[in-house]
Formats: C-alpha cells, structure tokens, sequence
C-alpha cells in the first residue's frame, strides 16, 4: 500500500518520516465509504458514535460529516499504564461518556486498532450500560498485532506493522496534524 500521489510532508516532520503510506485523498475517500456504510446500516436507528480520543479527534470530525442520517456523539478518554503500557492491557479512564447509552444504538469509533487490549476494556465497560448495540468502526487496522480478537465492523484501512503516524496517530503527541499517514523512521521512535 504506497500514497497515489507526492505529499507535501512539513519541514516539523520531514528528517522523521520514512515515506507516506496513505494520501489525504485516500483518508478521505475511505471515511466517505465508511460514513455511506453507516448511513445505510443506521437509518432510522439514532446511533451514538463514540469517539476515543485523542487519535480519533481527526477522524470523527470528517466521518460526521460523511453521514447524512442523525447521530450522536459522545468521547471516552483512556490511557494505557504500568510497565510495558503499550502491550499491558491495564488502562485507567480519563473521561467517560456525558450521556447514558442504555438501549442505543452505539457505534465505537476507533483512530487504529493495534493489540485491542484498550477496545476490550472499553467495550466491556460499554456493555456493562446494556446497549441495544454495539459495533467498532475503525479509520486503520493492524490486524497483524492483534492478541485480543474483536470484531469489527467498519475498516477503512488493514496496515503493514509498522510504526505510522499522522491523521490522529502520534509518537510523543507530535505527528497528529499531518493529513496523511506517514511511517516514522525507526531511529525517531528507537525501533
């Protein structure tokens, strides 16, 4: 999966980044296909979208515009800690949801899904509300990390494992503003 076209990176990011994986046209386009999917499958259902932030901030920004039925929006903050946070699976909720989901319809929107060990605890603290649904839709995938299987119902992208940021997706909170998705030169993150 290469970038269709030349992406202007900015100089901020230029002496990190090793190449653009996927062009702002090809972000776009698939957040259009999801939000088609979403219309279509919702319609007359009044789903609640729920953004986990920070990486999915980009990404629910454009997908609400990309669904011509009504919906919510409601954002959950976690963050991930202990040794090894990355891969540990312990997480503390930083910001719960403002609105009760008991019987909705809710549609988790995810910014990637890497290990899913922080979308399982998430959806097993959603379930625990007794939604009438609940589904995850995720802007990129890296099935190849996953340890915890959950499935999804939305994909606009399945990635190499490789170490990418841009579109939502950070390393050290830097890189969330590039419009695109870049692979991060292995000497910036030590792999």
């Amino acid at each position: 999966m290469a970038a269709s076209g030349p992406e202007e990176i900015p100089a901020f990011a230029r002496d990190h980044v090793a190449s653009v994986l996927l062009s702002a046209e090809e972000i776009q386009a698939a957040i259009a296909r999801i939000g088609a999917g979403i219309s279509h499958d919702y319609v007359g259902r009044d789903p609640v979208l729920v953004a986990v932030l920070k990486g999915s901030a980009p990404l629910i920004a454009d997908l609400l515009r990309a669904i011509d039925i009504p919906v919510s929006v409601d954002f959950i903050a976690i963050s991930s800690y202990g040794p090894s946070a990355r891969n540990s699976g312990v997480v503390r909720l930083l910001k719960d949801l403002d609105q009760p989901i008991e019987g909705r319809h809710v549609l988790v929107i995810e910014d990637i899904i890497d290990t899913g060990l922080t979308l399982h605890y998430i959806l097993r603290t959603l379930r625990l509300r007794r939604p009438a649904t609940l589904e995850v839709g995720t802007l990129f995938n890296k099935p190849a990390r996953r340890l915890v299987n959950i499935p999804l119902r939305y994909v606009g992208f399945d990635l190499p494992d490789r170490f990418v940021v841009g579109y939502g997706l950070d390393y050290h909170e830097r890189y969330r503003n590039l419009p695109f998705l870049c692979v991060l030169k292995p000497e910036v993150y030590g792999g």
